[in-house]
C-alpha cells in the first residue's frame, strides 16, 4: 500500500550507472516492499518513478530529506 511523503531536502537517484538525478521538492507516493522502496512523483506534465534500496530511503527519512505526510 502506497503512502504519501514529501521531498523536503536533497534526494537523488541513479538510472543504471548514470549520474545522480535530483528529485524535485514536493509530494510523492512511496511504496515499500521487501526488496526496495519505490518513489513516484509528478512535476507538471512529467511523471517520475524510481526504486531505491531500503537503506537509502531510511537515510533520507533520518536526515529529514523525506518526511511522511500525515
Amino acid at each position: 500500500m502506497a503512502k504519501t511523503a514529501q521531498i523536503v531536502g536533497t534526494v537523488t537517484y541513479r538510472e543504471g550507472d548514470g549520474p545522480e538525478i535530483l528529485i524535485r521538492p514536493g509530494l510523492c507516493e512511496v511504496d515499500v516492499n521487501e526488496l526496495d522502496v519505490t518513489l513516484t512523483w509528478s512535476d507538471g506534465d512529467t511523471h517520475g518513478s524510481t526504486a531505491m534500496p531500503t537503506g537509502d530511503f531510511q537515510r533520507y527519512l533520518t536526515t529529514q530529506a523525506i518526511a511522511w505526510v500525515k
